[in-house]
């Protein structure tokens, strides 16, 4: 009777201190800045947020993610209330902008592994899982290239910096 207590007491402190080291692996936690973005339908790679992309990518700890990629050069709406755009105005702000979030994971390398997403400015990647067969993400130091690509085969590809 003592015996099964005392080792379930040291499973659960093996296992916590097993987590503790898995997640300082986590090689992609933290804030990272977009650099610079490009993509590459039928191989011209032309910016994929304009000449000036503005974006933040943020993996949480707690496995959670959240990503927000905007083209700096979107003019402003001419109405200060932001559901008061014109046709022209809304076409151009969601086709030159993105934000989503959810879940992600890494491996027993604490590589990036795939995502889930939970929510999304574009309605139809809400629910969509993607694993490393779409979205690879490698970091460098301080750097990261992420490459996506899109079902019909187009590739994206960001560079990121992590934000210190």
């Amino acid at each position: 009777m003592f015996l099964r207590p005392f080792i379930l007491i040291i499973a659960l402190s093996m296992s916590s201190s097993a987590f503790a080291q898995f997640i300082g692996k986590n090689q992609v936690s933290g804030t990272w800045r977009m650099m610079s973005a490009t993509i590459d339908p039928g191989g011209k790679n032309i910016p994929a947020y304009g000449e000036k992309p503005h974006g933040l990518l943020v993996f949480t700890p707690d496995m959670h993610f959240v990503e927000v990629l905007a083209d700096a050069d979107v003019p402003r709406f001419a109405s200060n209330a932001r559901g008061e755009g014109t046709d022209d105005e809304n076409r151009m702000a969601m086709a030159r902008s993105i934000g989503f979030f959810g879940t992600y994971t890494v491996d027993d390398n604490g590589q990036f592994s795939g995502n889930r997403v939970e929510g999304a400015t574009f309605p139809n990647w809400v629910g969509s899982v993607r694993t490393r067969d779409d979205l690879t993400l490698v970091v460098d130091g301080d750097r990261m290239t992420e490459k996506f690509r899109r079902p019909e085969g187009t590739e994206i590809r960001i560079e990121w910096q992590r934000v210190k």
